[in-house]
C-alpha cells in the first residue's frame, strides 16, 4: 500500500494563485520569490485555510458594520429563575446530568493583556483570598457537579492559536485541577485575516497573513471541525453548557436551568441563554430582544441612546435582558446549524492592526484604525432556535466578570461580588455576617470553593460552619 504524497509546493502555489485570483486577492503571494521554502509552506498553508467565500459575503459592504433594523423590535420578558418550580425543574436537569448528557464547554482563546498579564486569561487569579486561577474555579465546580450527580461531564476548552501551547502547558503542571487529563480537551478556534478598507486581506509580513482569532461564535466552526459535534452525539450527550472563562461566579452545570432548557414549556431544547438586569443604561452588555417570535441579541454598541434609554412603566429600563454569555445549546441544534450550511454572519470592526503595505510591502504601523477586523458571535445562533428561552438570574449570584483592571468588571468588583454570594448563603444557614449598616455592604473576605458547596443549599450540610462573622475578616471554606 502507498501512501499518497501531499502535492509539491509548485503545485499548491498553483492551486493557491488560481483560487486568489478568482476572489481578487492575488496580492498575497506578490513576495513569494523573497521566500524560504518553509515561508512559503506557512503561507500556503494559511491561505488554504481562507474561508474566501465567507470573507467575500463580508466585503459585499463597504464601510462600518451595517446598522442593525431597528423596525418593531421588543424587549425580552425572560422567565426569572426566582420565581419558578425549582425543585421541579431541578430535577429534570439532574436527570439530564446524571444520564451522562451533558458537557461543559469554556470559552478561553484571550489573553489577559487587559488586566496587565501576558498569559492566558484563564490563568489569571481570581478568588479573592486563595487566588485561585479562573480554570481552577471552574474545575473545583465541574469536579464537585461530576461528585454531585455520579456524571463523566467532559470538558472542552476552546483556546485560540496564541494560547493553545501556554494553557495546555497551564493545566498540566496543575495536573488537570483533579479532573484527569482523558476528560479534558483542548480545542483550538480559527482565525480570520483582516482587511484593509477595499476589501483586500492584510500581510502582517511577506510570509504570512495579518490573522486574529475568529471570536467566540468561532466555537461552532471549531466544535464542526474537530470532529467534536459528532463525538459528544455518539457519546449519548445531547446538552452543551456554555461559557466564557472572564466570570469565576458563573455555574458550569446548573440543574435549574438545564432543566429549564428541557422540561420548561418555552423551550425547544435546542438555546437557552441566561440574562441579568442591566445595572444602568451604559453597561457594556448585548441585549436581549424580540421581533415576533424571533429573540435575538443587539450589541449595546448598535443600540441608540433612545432605545438604550428608555423606561417602562414602573421606570425600570424597557431592554434591560443583559447578556452575560452563558448558554445551553441541543447538540442536534448545532448539528443542524453545521449541517444545513448556517454560518454564523461576521462582524466587522475598524481596528489598528500592524501590516505590509499591500503594493510596496513598506511595514505599516498604524495610528488610526486602518483594518477591517472579522469575527463571529455565538449569540447569533439563537434567532435560529424554533424557541430560543430566557432566563434571568442576579448578579450576585451569577455575574462577576474580570474584564478591565481597575473599574467596572474588575479584579476588585469581581471579588467583592464573590465574597458577597458566599456572605448571602451563609446568612441562608443562619450565620450573622458583619455588613456596613448604611450600605449593607459585607464587611469581610470570604472565598467559598465549589467543592465545598455548589449553592446555598448544599452549603447547609457543611460542617465547620463559622458561628459568626465578623468585620474584617478573612475566611476561606
Amino acid at each position: 500500500m502507498t501512501t499518497a504524497q501531499r502535492p509539491s509546493l509548485d503545485e499548491r502555489r498553483g492551486a493557491a494563485a488560481e483560487r486568489l485570483q478568482a476572489f481578487g486577492q492575488q496580492h498575497l503571494l506578490r513576495f513569494w520569490d523573497r521566500l524560504t521554502d518553509a515561508a512559503r509552506s506557512n503561507l500556503l498553508d494559511e491561505i488554504e485555510g481562507l474561508p474566501l467565500e465567507l470573507l467575500q459575503q463580508a466585503c459585499a459592504e463597504r464601510g462600518p458594520e451595517a446598522k442593525p433594523d431597528l423596525r418593531d423590535i421588543e424587549p425580552v420578558h425572560p422567565i426569572v429563575m426566582d420565581r419558578v418550580d425549582a425543585e421541579h425543574f431541578e430535577r429534570e436537569g439532574s436527570a439530564v446530568i446524571r444520564g451522562n448528557r451533558v458537557a461543559a464547554f469554556t470559552v478561553a482563546g484571550g489573553q489577559g493583556t487587559r488586566l496587565g498579564c501576558d498569559a492566558p486569561k484563564g490563568t489569571f487569579p481570581a478568588t479573592p483570598i486563595l487566588r485561585k486561577s479562573l480554570f481552577e474555579v471552574f474545575a473545583e465546580s465541574i469536579g464537585a457537579a461530576r461528585a454531585r450527580w455520579s456524571a463523566r461531564i467532559p470538558w472542552l476548552i476552546m483556546t485560540s492559536p496564541l494560547n493553545h501551547a501556554e494553557t495546555g502547558r497551564f493545566l498540566a503542571a496543575h495536573d488537570w485541577f483533579g479532573l484527569g487529563q482523558q476528560s479534558v480537551h483542548l480545542i483550538v478556534q480559527g482565525t480570520l485575516p483582516s482587511l484593509d478598507r477595499a476589501g483586500r486581506i492584510l500581510l502582517a509580513s511577506e510570509g504570512s497573513i495579518a490573522l486574529n482569532p475568529d471570536g467566540h461564535g468561532g466555537a461552532l466552526r471549531a466544535l464542526e471541525q474537530h470532529g467534536w459535534l459528532d463525538r459528544l452525539a455518539s457519546e449519548g450527550i445531547d446538552t452543551l453548557s456554555y461559557f466564557q472563562v472572564d466570570n469565576p461566579l458563573c455555574k458550569p452545570i446548573d440543574a435549574l436551568f438545564i432543566g429549564l432548557h428541557h422540561a420548561h414549556p418555552e423551550s425547544s431544547a435546542e438555546v437557552s441563554s441566561k440574562v441579568v438586569a442591566k445595572s444602568s443604561p451604559a453597561e457594556k452588555v448585548g441585549v436581549f430582544c424580540q421581533r415576533g417570535d424571533s429573540r435575538f441579541v443587539m450589541e449595546y454598541s448598535n443600540m441608540p441612546q433612545a432605545m438604550t434609554e428608555a423606561r417602562d412603566g414602573a421606570g425600570g429600563l424597557l431592554h434591560r435582558a443583559g447578556s452575560i454569555a452563558v448558554h445551553v445549546f441541543g447538540v442536534p441544534f448545532l448539528q443542524r446549524l453545521v449541517h444545513q450550511g448556517h454560518g454564523l454572519p461576521l462582524h466587522r470592526a475598524f481596528k489598528k492592526v500592524p501590516c505590509l503595505d499591500p503594493d510596496t510591502g513598506t511595514p505599516l504601523v498604524p495610528t488610526e484604525p486602518n483594518a477591517v477586523k472579522l469575527e463571529s458571535f455565538i449569540f447569533d445562533t439563537v434567532p435560529a432556535a424554533r424557541r430560543a428561552l430566557v432566563a434571568e438570574t442576579t448578579r450576585v449570584e451569577e455575574f462577576a466578570p474580570i474584564k478591565n483592571a481597575v473599574g467596572d468588571d474588575s479584579p476588585a468588583t469581581s471579588s467583592a461580588l464573590q465574597s458577597e454570594r458566599a456572605a448571602q448563603w451563609l446568612e441562608r444557614c443562619g450565620v450573622p455576617i458583619a455588613r456596613d449598616p448604611s450600605t449593607g455592604r459585607c464587611l469581610a473576605e470570604i472565598e467559598l470553593s465549589p467543592r465545598t458547596a455548589l449553592d446555598a443549599a448544599s452549603l447547609k450540610g457543611c460542617a465547620n460552619l463559622p458561628k459568626r462573622v465578623g468585620e474584617g475578616e478573612r475566611i476561606t471554606l
